[in-house]
């Protein structure tokens, strides 16, 4: 067993978990904590340290959901084997049916709102703690000097000082390497894939998860892209899969995969990144749609920040951490498909207003953002926790994942009957909830097991969770009576 000798510091900034975290880490990373080897217990360690068992849980919980470390069942806490995938000093069967698009989007909670009561979308945000204070002040201040550039046409990669925003967020965020000039601002992530397509011209094979966020399939396979769809284990989409269908790209959503939850751990990460590296022109795109809400240990890093050699395009947007309507997105592309960007389509003019990029500048460089954020990660934890401690005391209920992050839960119920016929039968009763295999492309297989629902909870107050939940209650014992 490995004595950690972790000199703590109260007197730091930095919370004790996260010096045990960095401490474990930096050491398995550098080999100093071999792969395999044994840590002590939480109860050892916290005994050690004189600190309580809960802080070392959360530093370990953490660690595990990075991949860094491995719990067996009965044994304890052992180093992961990620020395191998290391490369350039900073990091290292049966064919799938081919899938077709349906051209459908899922209802958004707008577009159902009149027809339901209770909406369990995992799209809709709560809007009733949004700064508009703030917002309005930076609108005023923006618009009360007579200044002609403001109705100029704008840069086309978006405005310089917004570009400077974002870059400063994501690196001290989500760790995210990438200067001013190779982040690209665009009206939603969709824009943004059509874009990259055309940067990288030519028809292109891409991989996806299945299921999986089928805006960004469609828009893919709208583009003239090879679409091919890979499964998934308890750590994210094969290696094995991509390998054998050998696409172009892979498209990745590492950090809180949609709709399942996962979290894809270090290891994976590392594989992903060697299978790009083997070959010039393969590249990973990294949706990292809602990473900012996390809510158990720190967010996870980005897939982007552990890329030495410019194989990851990393998109981002603020329609879960501020709104969809501000119809902000953001993608950084590897210094290589920047020129490319240059020299095919940097004609094209800049997709968001000019005046709302200043004002999301502002807001960004003067605090509010940060403010904002903090705030709504401890609104929707609660409502996360409450959410969960609910459905968990239901007898129908029979497993909860895809918890401790985002704004939905997966639920898997004990009943005869599927989800979709529970799903029409909540809507029957006033209640929009979601079946998991909505998320999955037309014409691929649908998964084994019980009935899997997908419940958001974002929008949601507790008299509204309480009556859905119960609303549901009662659909899945009359689906069991009959």
């Amino acid at each position: 067993m490995h004595e950690l000798m972790i000199d703590l510091d109260d007197s730091l900034r930095k919370p004790l978990y996260r010096q045990i975290y960095d401490y474990i880490r930096s050491h398995i990373a550098d080999g100093k904590i071999s792969c395999g080897e044994k840590l002590p217990s939480t109860r050892l360690l916290a005994a050690h340290l004189q600190i309580s068992r809960s802080t070392v849980s959360l530093a370990y919980e953490q660690l595990l959901s990075e991949g860094y470390l491995e719990a067996r069942r009965g044994s304890g806490y052992y180093a992961s084997d990620i020395s191998e995938l290391y490369v350039g000093g900073r990091t290292p069967k049966k064919p799938l049916r081919k899938a077709k698009w349906d051209g459908q989007r899922l209802d958004s909670a707008c577009g159902v709102e009149q027809k339901y009561r209770i909406v369990f979308s995992p799209e809709e945000n709560d809007f009733s703690q949004f700064p508009y204070a703030a917002w309005r002040k930076l609108s005023r201040e923006l618009l009360a000097v007579d200044d002609p550039t403001l109705f100029q046409a704008g840069e086309a990669a978006g405005e310089l000082t917004l570009r400077e925003a974002i870059c400063t967020y994501l690196y001290h965020a989500r760790g995210v390497n990438c200067t001013p000039d190779q982040l690209i601002i665009g009206a939603g992530n969709e824009y943004l894939l059509m874009l990259l397509m055309q940067i990288l011209g030519g028809k292109r094979k891409v991989a996806m998860e299945n299921p999986t966020y089928r805006n960004a399939y469609g828009t893919l396979a709208q583009m003239g892209c090879d679409m091919v769809l890979t499964g998934m284990d308890a750590n994210g989409m094969k290696t094995e899969e991509i390998k054998r269908h050998d696409p172009d790209i892979v498209y990745t959503m590492p950090s809180h995969q949609f709709p399942t939850g996962i979290v894809m751990p270090l290891k994976r990460r590392l594989e992903l990144l060697s299978w790009a590296m083997e070959r010039p022109g393969r590249y990973i795109i990294e949706d990292d749609y809602d990473s900012e809400f996390r809510y158990k240990g720190k967010p996870i890093p980005s897939l982007q920040g552990n890329d030495a050699h410019g194989t990851v395009i990393y998109i981002g947007t603020f329609s879960k951490s501020i709104s969809p309507s501000i119809r902000v997105s953001y993608m950084a592309l590897p210094d290589a498909l920047l020129r490319a960007y240059h020299a095919n389509c940097g004609f094209y003019a800049s997709t968001v207003p000019k005046e709302q990029q200043n004002i999301l500048a502002a807001f960004l460089k003067q605090g509010y953002f940060e403010r904002h954020l903090n705030k709504m990660r401890r609104i929707y934890k609660a409502k996360h926790d409450l959410f969960l401690s609910l459905l968990k005391k239901e007898s129908w209920v029979q497993k909860i994942y895809g918890d401790y992050a985002g704004m939905h839960l997966l639920v898997e119920v004990k009943t005869q009957k599927s989800a979709a016929r529970i799903v029409d039968q909540a809507k029957a009763n006033g209640v929009r909830a979601y079946d998991l295999e909505e998320y999955r492309i037309f014409g691929t297989k649908r998964r084994e097991g019980a009935p899997t629902l997908l419940l958001g909870y974002g929008a949601l107050e507790e008299d509204a969770m309480r009556e859905g939940i119960s609303i549901l209650r009662r659909v899945v014992r009359e689906e069991n009576d009959n």
